[in-house]
């Protein structure tokens, strides 16, 4: 997990002043209630109530989709929590939330379901949800020059190739770019494999 020193320390200084703010109890009470537990000479302090804290996670896909999860966590000890996330990296923490996000190696789930490949009615490669006639544009690429494309490659953007998986969604990327007239159009999201 990619995180700074200074991030760190704020996220248990989080913890620290929220497991002091908990409702006072009398000291009786309260070494009834919390665990100490002997690891090999050490003393680990498990708190009678745990710290609840929200978790948003980032996640960015190949074709430039993003999708965002809230949860909310439950922390007994910090070390279980930072091992759950250990391979996202952290962005921001407060009292109350924390951030992380990953770059995830595989298109989004939306282009498995319901993506497929298509031009525009100006040439410009296009990825729909659904078929190109529902003109539900989500990303776009390129203008293809139409006059190199052969016949066949035109009827099937025409029709829209599904996208399904990582490997059709580069395949038909690769092979679009030699139809590629060099002119860019707008594209929603940066792409890089």
């Amino acid at each position: 997990m990619k995180f700074t020193g200074k991030l760190l320390i704020s996220f248990m200084i989080l913890i620290v002043v929220s497991l002091a703010n908990q409702p006072a109890l009398d000291i009786q009470k309260t070494q009834a209630q919390s665990t100490t537990i002997e690891q090999e000479g050490d003393s680990v302090y498990i708190p009678d109530n745990p710290l609840e804290i929200e978790v948003l996670l980032k996640r960015t896909y190949l074709d430039g989709d993003m999708s965002e999860e809230l949860v909310t966590e439950t922390i007994w000890a910090l070390e279980d929590f930072w091992a759950k996330y250990e391979n996202w990296q952290l962005v921001d923490i407060d009292e109350k939330r924390v951030v992380f996000e990953k770059k995830v190696n595989d298109i989004s789930p939306l282009l498995k379901v319901n993506g497929f490949f298509g031009l525009q009615e100006d040439g410009t490669l296009s990825i729909f949800n659904g078929s190109p006639e529902q003109a539900d544009i989500i990303h776009s690429f390129f203008q293809i020059d139409m006059r190199k494309l052969e016949g066949k490659k035109k009827e099937e953007l025409k029709k829209g190739i599904p996208i399904q998986t990582k490997e059709t969604f580069k395949e038909v990327l690769e092979v679009m770019k030699q139809y590629s007239t060099g002119k860019n159009a707008v594209e929603k999201k940066s792409l890089t494999f």
